[in-house]
């Protein structure tokens, strides 16, 4: 609960998962709106997903874990983001109840929704209901436009697509930044040291996390004081006869040791499928062609996003 400091608060509810540009326009919309009534703008968002709760089979892969969105948010002009545990109880809520939590605990005064949105139970609660119930509380309810690439609207629905087709570029494009992964460096085989590629080795994510196809990346590596450019291997490793998966990225030009940091990858351009090789020898041969290929994607996509 927030305490009342009499200014009352500019709120948008939702699960942001990706926190994509079209979720970024809401929240600079509900900032600007804040600091012009002089009040507090504030994000209620839930973990888990909703739908993990609701209906778990029909759960999508996450585009951002918890502390991914967080990182994301902390980003934009918000003064407050509350991440509300989303529980059965919490899913049974009517539109009513649940716009007298936003009232009785953030002092709701203006509330500030997606085009497509709706909330309380079974998202009964739409626009014009939501209308109805700020003129009977005392709070005023907008809609911040679609925003749309290629006439369709931005959606996290789209942007999973795109990841799980391989499709870097519209991921990038409806995120307003390359596709990434955040976590831990554990310690790896050292095999990429035998061939001249030392690899930062990180640890598998949830299983909820999104990750695009297997194969090898041109990839942005970054770190807590520093970043460079790099190149990813992610899945089997048949050469070597291991069928689970790794994600393990040699990146450029640094001479790092990030055992126990947390790193994030960011996924620039895709290089080629995973492959098996008769030798470590011929593996090496391939991973200089990768060294290349992968320079080459990144400066390509770097005089990009320049323009």
């Amino acid at each position: 609960m927030l305490p009342n400091d009499g200014r009352g608060t500019v709120v948008t509810v939702g699960t942001f998962d990706g926190v994509h540009l079209g979720h970024r326009r809401v929240l600079r919309e509900i900032a600007k709106r804040a600091r012009r009534a002089k009040a507090r703008s504030l994000l209620v968002t839930f973990e888990p997903h909703p739908m993990e709760i609701v209906n778990p089979p029909a759960a999508p892969h996450l585009l951002t874990l918890a502390h991914e969105r967080r990182e994301f948010l902390a980003q934009c002009e918000l003064d407050v983001v509350v991440f509300m545990a989303f529980t059965k109880e919490l899913s049974q809520y009517s539109p009513e109840a649940f716009v007298r939590l936003l009232l009785d605990r953030f002092h709701l005064r203006e509330l500030v929704i997606g085009y497509d949105h709706g909330f309380g139970r079974g998202r009964a609660g739409g626009v014009d209901l939501l209308r109805r119930l700020g003129k009977k509380h005392g709070f005023g309810v907008d809609v911040v436009k679609v925003v749309d690439v290629d006439k369709r609207p931005i959606s996290s629905t789209l942007v999973r697509r795109a990841v799980a087709g391989g499709d870097l570029e519209t991921a990038t494009h409806l995120l307003g930044r390359p596709y990434s992964l955040t976590g831990p460096v554990v310690r790896g085989a050292t095999r990429g040291r035998r061939l001249g590629y030392p690899t930062v080795n990180l640890a598998l994510p949830d299983g909820r996390k999104l990750l695009p196809p297997d194969g090898v990346y041109a990839v942005r590596v970054e770190w807590r004081g520093g970043s460079a450019d790099g190149m990813m291997h992610q899945g089997p490793r048949p050469t070597f006869g291991e069928a689970s998966r790794s994600i393990e990225a040699h990146v450029f030009d640094a001479a790092v040791d990030l055992y126990g940091e947390q790193v994030k990858l960011s996924w620039i351009a895709r290089l080629r499928d995973v492959a098996r090789f008769d030798s470590p020898e011929e593996l090496k041969q391939q991973l200089d062609k990768d060294f290349k290929a992968a320079r080459a994607a990144l400066t390509q996509w770097r005089s990009q996003t320049r323009h």
